[in-house]
């Protein structure tokens, strides 16, 4: 294995981050850590808390405040700015999407309801700041397919109410766990996936199939007049990433040159 990892994808070094040169790649850069492929960035990461601020309120919005459907027994509940509890995680989740939502929101997959993306402790207002019982309110994200459309409802944890809501179009926040791994999945059933197939085979011996045989991070990729092919010219409106893949326990596989647009389920490959 050391002599086919080093023949085809280049030098490995335990715990650094360090691109591979494979047939899927054209040159050297520098990848996220180990620790950060590790992690499988999305959902209630750091990050998540500026992409909820960056869509709460965008357009004013503010919805009446409607009681949905949460669990009978509220669990375990925070204090002031203590970060929230799994449990009231869980059930803001649940508040936040109304049936309407659901039936008429799309995930990353296409199948029914928005993808949910974050969710956050809601900073104070400004007359709240020092006061030690001010109200607990979350902001969950989501993006909805069916409209490139990034939502964001903040729910009021002691009243189980939606009190805001705001949406937001060509707004691009970190991606999910489940976005990163169906943007893997788009890229190894296309044709341009050939490549990173061949290196995952050089490095491991065996076939990639599915993307869970990766640890994936990546980025949003937005489109620059001329700079891409055209199919890829709405990313930024559509939702695209360039992934950075790394075989588990082994080497990256440097995937830079392809981009895929999960909007609109198609993978396109970067001029070199």
């Amino acid at each position: 294995m050391r002599k086919i990892v080093h023949r085809h994808l280049g030098k490995v070094v335990a715990g650094a981050a360090v691109a591979v040169a494979g047939t899927a790649v054209m040159v050297g850069i520098t990848l996220p850590g180990t620790a950060g492929a590790d992690d499988n960035a999305g959902g209630r990461t750091a990050s998540g808390q500026a992409a909820a601020q960056a869509g709460q309120g965008a357009d004013g919005a503010v919805a009446p405040g409607v009681v949905e459907q949460a669990p009978a027994a509220e669990g375990e509940k925070g204090k002031g700015r203590d970060p929230l509890t799994d449990d009231e995680i869980a059930r803001v989740e649940k508040i936040a999407v109304n049936p309407q939502m659901m039936n008429a929101g799309e995930d990353v997959e296409g199948e029914r309801g928005p993808e949910r993306l974050t969710v956050d402790l809601a900073d104070p207002k400004a007359g709240e700041l020092d006061d030690p019982n001010a109200p607990r309110r979350a902001n969950v994200t989501f993006y909805d397919y069916r409209d490139d459309t990034l939502v964001t409802r903040t729910v009021d944890l002691d009243s189980g109410k939606v009190v805001a809501t705001g949406s937001q179009h060509g707004v691009q926040p970190p991606l999910s766990s489940a976005e990163y791994a169906e943007a893997a999945s788009l890229l190894i059933a296309d044709p341009l996936g050939a490549d990173l197939k061949a290196d995952y085979k050089d490095a491991t011996d065996k076939e990639l199939t599915d993307p869970n045989q990766l640890l994936l991070t990546g980025a949003v990729y937005r489109a620059v007049p001329g700079g891409q092919p055209a199919v890829l010219d709405k990313c930024g409106e559509h939702r695209c990433v360039r992934l950075f893949p790394k075989v588990k326990n082994g080497p990256w596989i440097d995937a830079r040159a392809f981009v895929i647009d999960l909007s609109a389920r198609k993978v396109a490959k970067l001029a070199g």
